[in-house]
Formats: structure tokens, sequence, C-alpha cells
């Protein structure tokens, strides 16, 4: 069974971080990116209301998952793993240099803010970056989404990612930054 695959709720989610690759069937993969720069490669996944984001420098392998928990997935290089909730941050100094700065944040609404932020997110959403809407899974007339938009730098790469759950009424709202030494 492929992750990616079932309707999730935002409770169901986890944050990921691997020091390694993760490989590609283990997912459904909706839409990917792959983006090339002199110093470093990366490759971007929306996986349902999840997405995955690789990021490599030389012989560096850095991976952020957003999933539901599953048994496909293996504690093999796992660097750390826990349940969205509220607000949190989290950095990472790897031995070879690179930073990793993660933040998230899951936002509860009422409707009337949820669909005035839901408008807003996806008509920018549609414009810039990758977008997936779940017509499958569609609640109080709404398809839940996951959009990401990224920016590369020099010896950075900074990642933003909407998953829209509108039968909670929640977005998880996720930045991640990959800074190579030297970067900043």
């Amino acid at each position: 069974m492929e992750l990616g695959v079932s309707r999730q709720q935002s409770s169901d989610l986890n944050f990921y971080l691997y020091k390694r690759a993760l490989h590609p069937e283990l997912f459904r993969i909706y839409l990917d990116q792959h983006v090339d720069t002199v110093n470093y490669h990366a490759d971007l996944w929306i996986v349902g209301m999840s997405h995955l984001v690789s990021f490599q420098s030389g012989p560096s392998i850095i991976t952020e998952l957003t999933g539901a928990a599953s048994d496909l997935l293996t504690d093999r290089n796992l660097v750390t793993q826990f349940k969205f909730r509220g607000e949190r941050d989290y950095t990472q100094r790897f031995d070879d240099g690179i930073k990793y700065i993660f933040s998230s944040q899951v936002e509860e609404m009422t409707e009337h803010i949820f669909r005035t932020t839901y408008r807003d997110l996806t008509r920018y959403a549609k414009k810039k970056g990758m977008f997936v809407g779940y017509k499958q899974w569609a609640t109080n007339g709404l398809e839940p989404f996951s959009f990401i938009d990224y920016e590369t730098r020099d010896r950075e790469l900074h990642v933003h990612a909407y998953h829209a759950f509108p039968g909670e009424w929640r977005i998880l709202r996720t930045q991640s930054i990959f800074e190579l030494p030297g970067g900043g």
C-alpha cells in the first residue's frame, strides 16, 4: 500500500526527518518537481495530503516528510519525528555542516475565516508553486488541497507547504530551510 492514497485528517500527520532518501515506490506521488542548482539538488513531492522534500548536496541527503504513520516507514537513519500539534519549531545541524530549520503550525479556524483563507490560498497557489486539489475527498463544499511553494538560493532551499482540511476547518502550514555551510 502506498502512502498518500487514502483520505487523511490533520491529526493523522507526523513530521519525519531522515538522513537518507526515501524510495518513491512507497508513495502515491500526485505532483513532483526536481530542483537542480550548482550546489544542491532537491525533489519535492505532493503525496496525498502530505509532502516530501529530499535535499542532496554531494553525498549528503536530508529528507523531510509530512505524512501519516505507516509500517512502510522505518527508523533507519531517522533523525526525529513528532505529531503536528499547535506550533512547533525544530533546528538540526548535521555533521557535514548542513543546517535544517523547520517551523509548523496547525491552524484551527472558524468556518468563515477558513473559507476566506482557503479562497486566498487557492488563488495564490494556482498561479505559483505546486498545487493539488482532491475532489474525491471534498467536504463542506470544498476540496482538501496540498500546496508547495519554494525558493532556491545559492546555498539555501526554502520550502513553504500548506495542507487544507475543510472537514476540520484546519490548515497545516510548514516552512523549511535547508542551508549549506557558508549560506545565510
